[in-house]
């Protein structure tokens, strides 16, 4: 099974912080050096230690991250639904005893600091825990509707996390977030559907599977009719980016720009995989280092977003 850099050292670490190791205790200082050392071993770091992020409210962007990363790596890189579905139980129980104060694990040593300083609840970590623990069970989705709620789950929790580093939550920015998550999410579905087919995984809905005559393992080798599945889905992804793009005039200062670096990088592998024909079974389809390079400049001006959508300019003022 293929696996992206920087996820083996989640699978690596659990011998000495995982549910059969005795981790020392480590201090605040230690636990979040941690959380910034597996935040840049990420092939996505690009995303989450730009350097408008304030000092004061980086370390704690760097422990979500991690805590992110666990989760996601506990439930795919060990090959095995039964052992994942253990570990991720494991560490539901860490989060449960981290937000009392009572974990080791220096993800949640530094996690604990985190919910104080932002007064966070739990359910946004129990949602994400319980979306990772589905897909070692649930293989499929029904139609749009379903997968949504999926989407409410697996990505929708982040974006109010950062909402909340952000000190700006209201009923507004959490479903401009929303839309903006569940875009993202789905445009790493559309990345990644030959890797989650190797995982038995297939999220295209199986309702737009039969809109294009496709069944999964069609689907799954990029068979005939999967590209035209993919360009509408590549469209529902775009439509779901753009309704956040207020975002990007709202909040702090670095609260704006990392918007605009989200919502541009989520625009910009849609726009790549139009340009490969919708073909994201022959080669991996990713943001080269150029278009990283040039959304992080674009997002450093500072100015809201403005997207074409037909005829029309849709931007970042409220």
């Amino acid at each position: 099974m293929s696996s992206r850099a920087g996820s083996k050292q989640v699978v690596s670490d659990l011998a000495w912080c995982g549910p059969d190791s005795r981790p020392k205790r480590l201090g605040i200082d230690e636990a979040f050096a941690y959380c910034q050392k597996l935040t840049a071993s990420h092939y996505e770091n690009f995303a989450v230690t730009n350097l408008w992020i304030p000092s004061e409210v980086r370390p704690h962007f760097t422990s979500i991250y991690a805590y992110c990363r666990w989760s996601d790596d506990l439930a795919d890189e060990t090959s095995d639904p039964e052992l994942a579905t253990k570990l991720l139980q494991w560490w539901r129980e860490e989060l449960h005893k981290g937000f009392r104060g009572e974990s080791l694990h220096p993800v949640f040593v530094a996690l604990r600091v985190t919910q104080k300083n932002f007064g966070l609840t739990i359910e946004p970590f129990q949602d994400l825990l319980s979306a990772f623990l589905q897909d070692q069970t649930v293989r499929t989705y029904s139609d749009d509707e379903h997968l949504a709620d999926y989407c409410r789950r697996s990505a929708n929790p982040v974006g109010r996390l950062v909402l909340a580093l952000g000190r700006c939550v209201n009923d507004k920015t959490i479903a401009w977030s929303d839309s903006v998550c569940t875009g993202l999410q789905i445009a790493n579905f559309c990345q990644d559907v030959r890797l989650d087919a190797e995982r038995g995984r297939w999220y295209l809905p199986q309702q737009r599977m039969l809109a294009a005559n496709l069944d999964a393992a069609t689907w799954g080798r990029g068979g005939s009719g999967s590209r035209e599945a993919m360009a509408s889905w590549v469209e529902q992804a775009r439509g779901l980016l753009i309704g956040g793009v207020p975002l990007t005039s709202t909040g702090p200062g670095w609260f704006r720009r990392s918007m605009r670096l989200f919502i541009g990088g989520g625009l910009r592998l849609l726009e790549n995989i139009q340009a490969a024909g919708f073909d994201v079974w022959s080669r991996p389809i990713e943001v080269t280092k150029f278009q990283k390079v040039q959304l992080l400049f674009r997002a450093s001006l500072g100015r809201p977003m403005e997207v074409k959508v037909g005829r029309h300019i849709v931007g970042g003022l409220a």
